[in-house]
């Protein structure tokens, strides 16, 4: 799943390569993706695109006075081409669902899978998208204070309070599980009863884990940005494999069609955590 420092990565792509360029066409693929029926995709054409930026895991492309609102959910991503296909697009075929044509250049919104969650909105204002205006802080804007503000009288676990997008934006699966790792801190913590000593760790995890992300990914083309992102984890999706820092074993909890990464020598005290507590964990 895209995560903040990919998706600010694709919106400085954006900011690139996009900006200045008018969308000459739009073609939908996938009429399930568009969230909004007004205004419909046709009044894109025509406008200068005149920014990209992010709303915790949403891109915004800024085109005059809309704005083209993707959230690119588990298995969606933006692919740039300098030279895009002319071809209309066959609806139901393939795993594109939107192409936005720039002149020559222009990008198209795909989709791996069966289990589809792209989803894309035509606003004049992002804040009319229901998930960017429930979006809780920028999860890079976030010092101690604001964390320990934060989580405050909180019962959740610390994984789930991570990527509580009402609670902190940008954060997803992967980032959460580098951010506890590099903090030391178990999965199952409990938000509101961190030690003082254990915010600072995980104040300074999340913006050094978040950072870095961005530091790599900003600047690469949007095809590397996949391959980026999994040469900088140290846990997650490295169940089996040897943690970096101490050598032990990294485990896995597995849920569903989810699963998170940790070393149990480094966050849990050498105890393996027990999947029966996995149930309060997701609530």
């Amino acid at each position: 799943m895209p995560e903040l420092p990919e998706v600010e990565a694709l919106a400085h792509h954006l900011r690139e390569h996009a900006v200045g360029r008018t969308v000459s066409r739009i073609d939908v693929a996938s009429l399930s993706v568009l969230k909004t029926a007004v205004p419909p995709w046709t009044e894109l054409h025509g406008h200068e695109v005149t920014g990209a930026g992010r709303f915790g895991k949403h891109l915004d492309l800024v085109c005059g006075d809309l704005h083209l609102v993707t959230h690119l959910a588990r298995a969606g991503w933006l692919r740039w081409s300098d030279a895009l296909a002319q071809t209309p697009l066959k609806p139901g075929k393939g795993p594109i669902s939107l192409r936005v044509h720039l002149g020559g250049p222009g990008f198209d919104l795909t989709e791996a899978g069966t289990k589809k969650g792209l989803a894309v909105w035509i606003v004049k204002d992002p804040q009319e998208v229901p998930s960017i205006a429930r979006l809780g802080p920028d999860a890079l804007t976030l010092g101690r204070e604001q964390l320990e503000q934060l989580f405050d009288g909180r019962t959740a676990r610390l994984k789930t309070a991570l990527t509580d997008q009402t609670l902190l934006a940008g954060v997803g699966n992967a980032y959460s599980d580098e951010i506890m790792h590099t903090a030391k801190l178990s999965p199952y913590a409990t938000v509101g009863k961190l030690a003082p000593e254990a915010l600072d760790r995980l104040a300074d995890a999340l913006q050094e884990v978040l950072n870095s992300a961005v530091t790599r990914s900003v600047g690469q083309s949007a095809a590397r940005l996949k391959g980026e992102k999994r040469s900088g984890l140290r846990v997650h999706a490295r169940t089996g494999l040897p943690c970096p820092v101490c050598g032990d074993t990294v485990r896995e909890i597995s849920f569903a069609d989810k699963s998170f990464q940790y070393c149990p020598t480094c966050q849990t005290g050498g105890k393996p955590l027990a999947d029966r507590r996995l149930s309060r964990l997701l609530k």
